[in-house]
């Protein structure tokens, strides 16, 4: 199946979670920003100024050797160390406002990824507040449409989604005449391809083993 990128489409997920997100963050008592999330030694602070600093990378066009490894996020990290809660949160909301446009003028989608990075890190937060609905909300659709088009272009492992309350499959991954397949709900998908914890869902999986699945993380 060919995949057919709407540029517009990764600024419309960052749109979409700035408005949900950074009104929460704002209602949050500083201590909450010393939370611990899933993505191992980072804090909601850590998560939340690794993202901000990604999104200004894409804004100012700062793309140096080694960006966004886990030496380079450590770095962005410490750098807003001294920083206010208030000031990383501002710097997160500023990128994911700005960011869009650049993201769709980017080369054969190159950037699109960092879109759907910065959804799902969101969810790592809201996981982290105890937040229900961590990988789910307004954004959702947004982010399977944005991730069947990066899997299908980087031709991962194919995967027949059919998800709990939505009218036919979502197709990921490599064209295959006989494609792994997943049914349940669509926020354990992203889990499941995120690589985060799976730790109380339930859905089915045959064809194929998580930890092949598992497309960013």
């Amino acid at each position: 199946m060919e995949s057919v990128r709407d540029p517009e489409l990764p600024g419309r997920l960052l749109r979409t979670e700035r408005d949900v997100l950074v009104p929460l963050l704002r209602a949050r008592p500083d201590e909450d920003f010393a939370l611990r999330t899933c993505c191992p030694g980072w804090t909601v602070r850590h998560v939340l100024a690794h993202c901000g600093a990604a999104l200004m990378r894409v804004v100012e066009g700062r793309f140096e050797e080694g960006v966004f490894s886990p030496e380079s996020n450590d770095r962005d990290i410490a750098e807003r160390a001294e920083w206010s809660n208030s000031r990383v949160v501002d710097e997160l909301e500023r990128g994911m406002t700005e960011a869009g446009p650049v993201i769709a003028k980017a080369e054969h989608g190159l950037l699109d990824g960092i879109a759907l990075g910065e959804w799902v890190h969101a969810g790592d937060v809201r996981e982290a507040f105890g937040e229900p609905g961590a990988y789910a909300g307004e954004g959702l659709g947004y982010a399977l449409e944005l991730l069947a088009g990066l899997t299908r272009a980087r031709r991962t492992m194919p995967l027949l989604a059919r998800l709990d309350g939505r009218d036919g499959p979502i197709v990921l991954g490599a064209d295959s005449p006989d494609p792994a397949t997943y049914t349940g709900a669509a926020p354990t998908l992203i889990r499941l391809l995120a690589g985060r914890p799976l730790t109380g869902t339930r859905y089915e999986l045959t064809g194929a083993n998580e930890k092949e699945l598992v497309f960013f993380g």
